[in-house]
């Protein structure tokens, strides 16, 4: 990975903050985005201190809104340098509802149409350092997921279990598309689910909130979470896939519920005009 170049968002914390350490003890120069700057630079610190000679930089970059994410991305697009790998990282399980300045629940912005946009806005960077990967990290609970677009991307059908589910059901749909879209430019495109793993997504109070906890000291590590999305992102054993679902290191067939094809191309249509991605210089037809 010596003098390739790789963008993880959230990476100052969970698995993200693994992904970082990972990819960049393998020799890339990392760009930690993270959406708070002091927890950015204390992940950072925690890094150096165990691998001074790494090369990572953080970015500052907020997913939470279509504005936020556009930033991001011309942040990005001005660096001078390429982007051999993207790795959609950063997630939110919310377990209120809430809405953005957009209009828009914050999972389904976070969880699906903020890794949409940066997929499509860095193309021209990301096709200028091909080959070249995109990695989005993913969850097995899209099977249990259902998006109705007059509700879902609006949280007019908020649930504390259902909506991660759906918002991680959106990314699945429009997989295929994605990878499509992409294969000319040298740029492929492929989804994990890292295993289960405990972070703190989901966290909540009361009697659920504590059960939770207990059930999650038998789970994965986020260190044990990275090893597929590095692999994903590094292998020469990955180099030539695309528009595959893995769970782990296993590819797994698409369950049912995320074969709706028409479905998935309204989904995409509503993505690019929510985000005003036909409407941008950056995005290619």
């Amino acid at each position: 990975m010596a003098n390739k170049i790789c963008v993880v968002t959230g990476g100052n914390r969970g698995i993200g903050y693994e992904i970082v350490k990972a990819l960049a003890l393998q020799g890339a120069e990392v760009v930690m985005v993270s959406r708070d700057a002091e927890q950015g630079r204390t992940a950072l610190r925690q890094i150096q201190a165990e691998a001074p000679e790494v090369k990572v930089t953080v970015l500052v970059g907020d997913l939470g809104t279509i504005s936020g994410t556009q930033q991001l991305a011309n942040d990005l697009l001005d660096k001078p340098t390429g982007i051999d790998a993207l790795i959609n990282n950063a997630g939110v399980w919310p377990t209120k509802k809430m809405v953005n300045a957009d209009g828009l629940e914050i999972g389904f912005m976070v969880n699906f149409l903020a890794p949409f946009m940066l997929s499509h806005l860095l193309r021209k960077k990301l096709a200028a350092s091909a080959p070249a990967r995109i990695v989005h990290v993913n969850a097995g609970l899209y099977v249990k997921g259902a998006v109705d677009l007059s509700r879902t991307p609006y949280g007019r059908d908020f649930s504390r279990i259902r909506t991660y589910a759906n918002t991680k059901l959106c990314g699945v749909l429009t997989l295929a598309q994605e990878a499509a879209l992409l294969a000319n430019d040298g740029i492929t495109v492929n989804m994990v689910h890292p295993g289960v793993v405990n972070t703190n997504l989901g966290q909540m109070d009361g009697p659920m909130g504590w059960l939770m906890k207990q059930i999650k000291r038998s789970w994965m590590t986020p260190a044990q979470g990275a090893v597929a999305p590095v692999w994903l992102a590094t292998s020469a054993d990955t180099a030539d896939k695309t528009g595959l679902y893995f769970n782990e290191k296993e590819e797994m067939p698409l369950d049912m519920v995320a074969k709706d094809e028409k479905l998935a191309h309204d989904l995409w249509r509503f993505a690019e005009e929510t985000a005003g991605l036909n409407r941008n210089p950056a995005q290619q037809d």
